[in-house]
């Protein structure tokens, strides 16, 4: 049983979305290596506040070419469409955790590459502003 202390410092954690905060920063630097890690994640932080002041999207691991490559994989056959388990695996792998259940395509089962794209991003996006936008 979790001391009153240890909840407290649990619940703080949770409100602020610490965890969430360092997971990204630290996939940020796994993905980057850069030279002097220290600096890189504060220059991190400083573009996510200022992404969220500007409402424009925050650094991510992931782009257009990056997506575009991730779709190819799924459709080696060109069909340009994936089934939705497809989609919803890829997404939920490149670190989306609330998907769109219903994307365009769903009905028929399949997911265009522009619609796999969009809902990445925004997934990306949302999830990114979970570490960065604190309920106040």
């Amino acid at each position: 049983m979790a001391s009153e202390q240890e909840q407290a410092a649990q619940e703080y954690l949770e409100k602020h979305r610490i965890l969430e905060l360092m997971e990204n920063l630290i996939s940020l630097v796994l993905f980057n290596k850069p030279e002097n890690p220290k600096q890189f994640m504060s220059e991190q932080l400083e573009l996510l506040k200022k992404s969220r002041h500007s409402g424009t999207r925050g650094p991510s691991l992931f782009s257009n070419n990056n997506l575009d490559t991730v779709f190819g994989i799924l459709d080696p056959a060109d069909r340009k469409y994936i089934s939705y388990d497809q989609y919803k695996h890829a997404l939920q792998t490149l670190g989306v955790r609330e998907l769109n259940e219903c994307p365009d395509g769903v009905n028929e089962d399949k997911i265009s590459q522009d619609t796999f794209k969009t809902e990445a991003m925004e997934g990306l996006l949302k999830s990114s502003e979970t570490f960065y936008k604190s309920p106040s």
